[in-house]
């Protein structure tokens, strides 16, 4: 006779270790064991005898484990085992929980963490928990499709963030990539987004350029009383003119001082190349000056609340703007355009040396990419150049003082330079 909910309701366990079962119709019943009641089904298949568990009581109820009972009976007339397919559907199921979005961007942030600077993988971190993983993050990376990234990429682009929004495509692309080296994934559908998106216009970096006003620049920061670690990344990012995120997380084994030379690896810069910088004399004595202070530690300008970390990345910046310096007028990235722009417009310095000491791209006359020791010698000379130009500059001197044979090599063909004429 048919169970009724009734019954099922009401039977308890009566103190079988095997349980007991209560039979309904086609095979199924119901198994009341000390520890509750699951609902079964026997069924023969290739000759085998099996049993198929469609479920525990009241999670499912009677008319449920008869419909998947109605279920697996269709499936046997077809041919298909419905043990196995219940096992393969909760295989795909665990498989879809582990090849989320999120998931896999986090193991990819992971494997891929000594790739980046801290600052860089904290960036990341940030933008995918804050624009990405509240929209697709739950959704399995093998079914992602354009317009799902599109989705949030538009909620960025709708705020005016449009710089992050392309930044934020290119590591869902490369988060998509990891899925497809993994198995995970079968294309990066960021591709598909050509077109799709606004691009921010350029951001020029506030610089000054002049060398009148570059010399009361020089006067300002050797003027400036704030933390001693400020004030050394002050004086020292003249002189040097790298990125600002360069100079913050600078360490001290990246440091010979002995040999004059800053080498920066390439996990550390934009376009992942190690990068060597010659240090002038004044370079020199300001991070000699430095190490009694910070020396014992890694970084070379760390965090005033823990040495852990690196200078805040707004602390030049900050400095700069408690000096009058407005946003506007001059930037910590200012520094290099600063350089840029006199290096060769006022002191005839070689472009494509200046080019390489940017960490630009920089070709030689052959079409080969330079390699971070190329032309040291004459990059070390035109470094101290510089140094000494800034300080005739800080002492109010008119100096113009030419470099006659730089210029000459100036008028050579493929140097790589991006101005070919010399303006004073």
């Amino acid at each position: 006779m048919p169970l009724t909910d009734t019954f099922v309701k009401a039977v308890k366990h009566a103190g079988s270790k095997a349980g007991e079962k209560h039979q309904d119709a086609l095979a199924m019943y119901l198994l009341v064991t000390v520890s509750g009641k699951c609902w079964r089904m026997n069924y023969r298949f290739q000759g085998k005898q099996k049993t198929l568990a469609l479920g525990t009581y009241p999670e499912i109820s009677l008319l449920s484990a008869r419909k998947r009972r109605d279920k697996a009976r269709e499936m046997l007339a077809q041919g298909v085992d419905p043990s196995a397919a219940q096992k393969a559907e909760k295989q795909a199921r665990t498989s879809a929980a582990s090849s989320t979005f999120e998931k896999i961007a986090r193991e990819w942030l992971q494997k891929t963490a000594a790739d980046r600077t801290e600052g860089t993988q904290k960036k990341r971190l940030t933008w995918l928990e804050k624009d990405v993983f509240p929209h697709i993050g739950h959704l399995n990376i093998g079914e992602i499709t354009p317009r799902d990234i599109l989705g949030a990429l538009r909620i960025m682009e709708a705020r005016g963030a449009l710089d992050a929004v392309q930044r934020v495509k290119q590591v869902c692309g490369q988060v998509l990539r990891y899925g497809i080296a993994i198995g995970f994934a079968e294309r990066d559908v960021t591709q598909d987004l050509k077109g799709a998106l606004k691009t921010a216009r350029p951001k020029h970096f506030a610089a000054i350029t002049d060398p009148k006003l570059a010399g009361a620049l020089m006067r300002s920061i050797f003027d400036y009383q704030g933390h001693p670690y400020t004030v050394a990344a002050l004086k020292l990012s003249p002189l040097v003119f790298v990125r600002p995120g360069e100079l913050r997380t600078a360490e001290w084994s990246e440091m010979d001082l002995d040999a004059a030379e800053w080498r920066i690896p390439g996990s550390k810069m934009k376009m992942q190349v190690d990068h060597l910088v010659p240090l002038s004399r004044q370079a020199i004595e300001i991070l000699r000056d430095m190490h009694p202070l910070t020396g014992h530690g890694r970084y070379v300008f760390p965090s005033i609340r823990t040495g852990e970390r690196p200078m805040s990345e707004n602390t030049v910046n900050a400095a700069l703007r408690a000096m009058g310096y407005a946003q506007e007028v001059h930037s910590a990235h200012g520094f290099r355009a600063m350089a840029r722009t006199i290096l060769d417009e006022v002191l005839g310095e070689r472009v494509d040396l200046i080019e390489h000491q940017l960490a630009h791209a920089v070709k030689d006359p052959n079409g080969r990419a330079y390699n971070r020791t190329s032309h040291l010698s004459a990059r070390r000379d035109m470094m101290q150049r510089w140094a000494d130009y800034l300080d005739k500059l800080r002492a109010g001197a008119e100096v113009i003082s030419l470099n006659v044979a730089a210029l000459n090599q100036k008028k050579l063909p493929n140097t790589g330079g991006a101005n070919s004429g010399l303006s004073r």
